[in-house]
């Protein structure tokens, strides 16, 4: 490439010079175009700028497009990847496939011919169903993809995930994330990473695309140890703000006067701001749903046991979000907690 002090200039008539339409189909970053009109015609001067190579793209398996899937799984078709869908309700993903992804009929024609496979699922026997099945992706995967699984499962079962993939030639990351729909979104999620090092550098790029704070943990199966460790502190902190904000209204408090004062101070948390002010509004659409919620409070709770960790706070969320459930509110986002103090 020449170097920015090299410059050229054509001219053309008409109303886009040649050089716009060059810097439109080889992409912009190369160029600085800078043109002007004279009369009827056009003069372009071209001053190429060298910027480093242009970043790389990769065949992308993604598998579950539900509430947070869909918005991670279309940065990676923003940011040029060529994606290979599956999900359950093909519908969740008929969106993506407008905007020119690929429709795979199951988890391991997804897988095949993907440099990464990621997949974000509901649970873990969902897990195990689309990487184990003989239409799953170890099966189906080509030697040297990463495959990497971010739905938040069990530690074991990423270990296991991990050597069956080596087995195969292929190497795989545990990487659950944090920060709901919104972090989907905005592609802030917090990554928690799981596995080797050599495989964790090659998918970083990949991650970058989806969240803010991409952290390896350690081997196969540090990351799902990580997000229980993040899911017990979330499951108490939703009681904290739900109790506070039942004992103000009790009191007389207006609950969104007063979570103006509490959510900037000590007290403030991530689920305060976000979703405290969505329960007071009476809005419990899923960004997180209760059932998953439940889910992985079920995992953490056998992880604690397993690792002769008390944890009676979390056995405290349990109960709370069993009540949830009970009245009806298993496909409500998380905030639907605060029914249980102020129904």
């Amino acid at each position: 490439m020449a170097p920015a002090s090299e410059a050229g200039q054509i001219g053309h008539a008409g109303t886009e010079s040649a050089a716009r339409r060059a810097g439109r189909k080889r992409g912009s970053p190369l160029f600085q175009i800078r043109e002007r009109k004279r009369g009827n015609r056009w003069r372009s001067h071209v001053r190429w700028r060298q910027i480093g190579s242009m970043p790389e793209t990769h065949t992308i398996g993604f598998i579950g497009t539900g509430v947070m899937g869909r918005s991670m799984a279309a940065h990676l078709l923003q940011a040029g990847h060529r994606l290979r869908v599956f999900t359950r309700t093909p519908a969740k993903a008929a969106e993506l496939v407008a905007k020119g992804a690929k429709w795979c009929r199951t988890a391991g024609e997804a897988a095949g011919e993907a440099d990464f496979v990621i997949t974000m699922v509901g649970y873990p026997s969902d897990v195990e169903e689309v990487y184990f099945a003989p239409s799953g992706i170890l099966e189906n995967a080509r030697g040297g993809a990463v495959l990497i699984d971010m739905t938040t499962s069990s530690a074991r079962l990423a270990e296991r995930i991990a050597h069956a993939a080596e087995a195969r030639g292929c190497r795989a990351l545990d990487a659950p994330v944090s920060g709901g729909d919104v972090g989907a979104r905005e592609a802030r999620l917090a990554i928690m990473v799981g596995g080797e090092e050599t495989a964790f550098e090659q998918a970083k790029p990949v991650l970058a695309l989806l969240g803010k704070n991409v952290v390896r943990q350690g081997g196969p199966g540090a990351g799902q140890y990580c997000k229980m460790a993040n899911q017990i502190a979330v499951a108490v902190g939703m009681l904290a703000w739900a109790e506070a904000l039942a004992l103000g209204a009790a009191a007389g408090l207006d609950p969104a006067v007063m979570l103006t004062s509490i959510s900037g101070g000590a007290a403030g948390s991530w689920a305060m701001t976000n979703l405290a002010p969505r329960a007071l509004a009476g809005n419990f659409a899923p960004g997180f749903y209760v059932k998953h919620m439940l889910k992985d409070i079920g995992i953490a709770l056998a992880c604690a046991a397993e690792l002769g960790v008390d944890t009676p706070g979390l056995a405290t969320a349990k109960a709370a979000y069993d009540r949830v459930v009970a009245a009806g509110g298993a496909d409500c986002g998380t905030q639907a907690i605060y029914r249980v103090y102020a129904p």
